[in-house]
């Protein structure tokens, strides 16, 4: 007997919308579903963790999930919740994208074992890349009436918007490619549910339209909320841009950061939606949270397990020790276990000045390194100040006056760091 996939959803608050007869139909057995991804980029982003999550608990509740690479949806563009029109891409930079998604995809879906719920991983651009204009029109549009796309909420919006440039006949297609796709994993596959996000609503139905219609059969649809963030700031977004799943492109220093700095109530809905941690421990999780806020229980595991589970436990340690640089006692052994990208993560936006190396060979005296060389401070008065009042420190260490920087100070052989006091910090950079 299949687990509740549809009780396991709600309970997370990551159901938003499911066709009637959905909980039943997958209650009688093993079922089969997918989930659409963008194939637009080499890699996932947080956002697309929603969507990967729902697939693997429809995984651990015994069914079959499939991954649809939009190849040739990626090639068109959703209207969807957008108020312009996306690039296309060619073929040969989707192929690698989708080589890339795959891999990313196998972190959280069993792909590879003889289970009859593996994973399976299709590419839409396989099925469409040989259709013709005419066939598809003859074949599937005259399924599906005009009236019955201009009626769906992502049109409607598009064609209502300022946006001068409207809604070009390509996009307004995209629910019909979107429909065939659930037609042909219905017949090819016996894929009988679409999930995603509350927006794709108009466009699964599509498909569950054309399955009732041409397939003869009966397709379901399931939607969780999009995911907000409770200040109405738009979730996985920075002002550097989004939060990816590959560490090239966002480091697992920040990474671990983004989630740590959730607020608590966001944190409380995060930690459901994110982690595979049982409800009664959530449960206890967020009462210890409300007990004592200031130890931000709740952030500090949400951050932990999608660390854990995007990246490693040693990227995990890796980023809790960073971390620790900037908010908690650290030594210049520390700082020079850092990989230079975490350490300029760390230290992003952080005032800097260059220095010859020559200084160094010589040693530069802390006048130098903190005013004149540099402007880190003011004065020369104002250096010899603080020194004096024992507030500077280079790399994490506090310095006196008669110190001097030299080549054996380097970070990566290439950084210095001073401070003055707790926060206020200047990066010395060797050229």
């Amino acid at each position: 007997m299949a687990l509740n996939f549809v009780e396991e959803l709600k309970w997370r608050g990551m159901l938003h919308d499911a066709m009637p007869g959905t909980e039943e139909h997958l209650m009688s057995g093993m079922q089969s579903a997918y989930v659409g991804i963008d194939p637009t980029a080499d890699s996932l982003h947080i956002g697309h963790l929603v969507g990967v999550m729902m697939l693997c608990h429809f995984q651990l509740a015994g069914h079959k999930p499939y991954a649809l690479v939009g190849g040739a949806t990626g090639m068109i563009g959703d209207p969807s919740g957008k108020s312009a029109e996306r690039n296309l891409l060619d073929e040969k930079t989707l192929r690698q994208n989708q080589e890339a998604l795959k891999e990313q995809l196998a972190r959280f879906l069993d792909f590879k074992s003889n289970s009859p719920n593996a994973a399976v991983l299709v590419n839409n651009y396989d099925w469409m890349k040989d259709f013709s204009f005419l066939d598809f029109i003859r074949d599937i549009g005259k399924h599906i009436t005009v009236n019955y796309m201009m009626a769906k909420d992502s049109v409607k919006k598009r064609l209502s918007s300022e946006a001068k440039e409207g809604m070009s006949f390509t996009e307004f297609t995209y629910q019909m490619v979107q429909g065939y796709d659930f037609l042909h994993l219905y017949k090819n596959h016996n894929c009988t549910l679409q999930m995603g996000g509350s927006d794709q609503w108009g466009n699964i139905t599509t498909g569950t339209e054309l399955i009732r219609r041409i397939g003869g059969g009966k397709g379901y649809a399931l939607t969780c909320p999009l995911i907000t963030k409770a200040d109405g700031s738009k979730f996985g977004k920075t002002e550097a841009g989004n939060i990816w799943l590959d560490a090239e492109r966002t480091s697992p220093y920040k990474f671990y950061q983004y989630w740590l700095n959730t607020s608590d109530a966001d944190a409380e809905k995060y930690i459901k939606i994110f982690t595979f941690l049982a409800q009664d421990e959530i449960k206890s999780l967020v009462l210890a949270h409300k007990e004592a806020p200031h130890l931000r229980t709740l952030q500090k595991k949400l951050a932990e397990e999608v660390t854990i589970m995007v990246h490693s436990k040693d990227d995990l340690e890796n980023a809790e020790k960073a971390s620790a640089i900037l908010f908690g006692k650290s030594t210049s052994e520390d700082l020079k276990q850092l990989d230079e990208k975490t350490f300029l993560d760390i230290f992003d936006g952080v005032p800097q000045a260059a220095i010859d190396n020559a200084d160094l060979e010589e040693g530069l005296d802390m006048i130098a390194a903190l005013a004149a060389k540099t402007g880190f401070l003011g004065s020369n008065g104002e250096a010899r100040r603080e020194l004096k009042q024992n507030s500077i420190s280079v790399n994490k260490e506090k310095v006196k006056e008669d110190h001097k920087i030299t080549t054996d100070d380097l970070i990566n052989d290439k950084f210095v760091l001073l401070q003055r006091g707790k926060k206020n910090y200047f990066l010395l950079v060797v050229s």
